[in-house]
């Protein structure tokens, strides 16, 4: 059953740092979301694919520059912008696929906002803000995820060119992308691991770039996910983005900055799935009342609301620390483990809610539930994150 949500709607319990700006843009995002993306939800998560034109209608809306600067064709705002209005895309649009494939920038653009030269940065942001042209980050290969400092995909330099062969696997929006944030070894030396790698720009239509692939996932459908492949791929040298060697760095930032944003998305996703059940448990009726009159479910409610509660704070904490420099690697991996662990335990109890009805591909909390798989695996493996809280914590 989905029950209609309006743009109007705020979190019972909003994020520490929201300011009656985020409230305007909460509105703003969640307007587009429910006119432009809600309608159409359940078709494009079937179809596995959303209209590239809503690129562009996510751009004339403000929504796509939010957290980028106003000089590049941004709307401006920060991280606490984008955690605001990713939540308001995901709840008033009810397709997490969607809104994931809409924000594979938030990925793939910060780096050239780091270490892109002016130039760099003038060619490529206003175009991908302005949605005329698609962006995505490729850093995992089949031979390994988590262990970027092993990656194999070479650059050799010959002249003013790279030229570059591997392949890079699990890439969103990798199909659809113009252009694509690639992390490369440009030191054949294995020994020197992280000190190896840069990053390059490569665009659609270079020789030897193809994309091999699109993957069939279990949730996130409506999103592309790609596997891509370089054969002896001619890549500029003024695409290199920073100094030769200088990526891994640039990488574990943007690892940072992703499993905030991954965290706001459990959260979002959670209140989606919450706000359903919620609605759902005053609606059937079993043995003579609503659902929620039986105190079993009410339990199960206020469980799930406890917990959605509890990561919304932490993941404001951790914004709120960002913003001042203040937080630590070992912070955002217990953000983002406490997030995908809550957001597990919240869509497993919504289906157990909705009962059969839950079990079924027609309720939005049964897509929910196999949106939600993802998150304990993408942007760093909850086992990973592990390791590094313990790492942090001397044990």
């Amino acid at each position: 059953m989905q029950t209609a949500q309006t743009w109007a709607y705020y979190p019972a319990m909003p994020y520490l740092f929201e300011t009656e700006e985020h409230a305007a843009l909460r509105a703003q995002v969640g307007r587009f979301a429910a006119s432009a993306i809600a309608p159409h939800a359940s078709a494009w998560e079937e179809a596995e694919g959303f209209p590239e034109a809503l690129y562009q209608q996510a751009a004339e809306a403000g929504t796509l520059g939010i957290g980028f600067p106003v000089e590049y064709g941004g709307s401006g705002g920060d991280i606490t912008h984008q955690i605001v209005a990713s939540e308001a895309l995901t709840v008033h649009g009810r397709s997490v696929g969607t809104a994931v494939g809409l924000g594979s920038h938030l990925i793939a653009l910060p780096p050239i906002l780091a270490l892109g030269s002016e130039a760099q940065k003038q060619a490529y942001l206003p175009r991908v803000l302005s949605g005329q042209r698609i962006s995505a980050l490729a850093i995992t290969e089949p031979s390994g995820g988590s262990d970027v400092a092993a990656l194999q995909t070479s650059a050799t330099r010959v002249g003013d060119h790279y030229i570059v062969s591997g392949s890079k696997l699990y890439i969103t929006s990798g199909c659809r992308a113009d252009l694509v944030v690639t992390a490369v070894r440009t030191d054949p030396d294995v020994s020197k691991r992280h000190m190896g790698l840069s990053l390059l720009v490569i665009e659609q239509g270079t020789p030897g770039f193809s994309k091999s692939r699109k993957l069939r996932k279990i949730g996130w459908s409506a999103s592309d996910t790609a596997e891509l492949s370089f054969a002896d791929c001619p890549v500029p040298v003024s695409n290199r983005l920073g100094d030769e060697g200088s990526a891994f760095f640039a990488i574990l930032r943007n690892f940072s900055a992703e499993r905030l944003l991954l965290s706001a998305q459990c959260v979002a996703i959670a209140q989606l799935a919450y706000d359903e059940s919620v609605s759902f448990a005053k609606l059937r009726t079993t043995f003579g009342k609503p659902l929620s009159r039986h105190q079993v479910i009410r339990h199960k409610l206020a469980d799930m609301a406890t917990q959605l509660h509890a990561a919304r704070a932490l993941v404001g904490e951790c914004a709120i620390r960002c913003q001042r420099g203040e937080v630590q690697m070992s912070q955002l991996a217990m953000c983002k483990n406490t997030a995908t662990d809550m957001c597990s335990f919240v869509v497993d109890q919504a289906v157990q809610i909705h009962g059969g009805q839950g079990y079924m591909r027609e309720s939005l909390v049964e897509r929910l539930y196999r949106d939600a798989r993802l998150y304990p695996i993408g942007g760093g493996t909850r086992e990973i994150m592990n390791e590094i809280i313990a790492q942090a914590e001397g044990y």
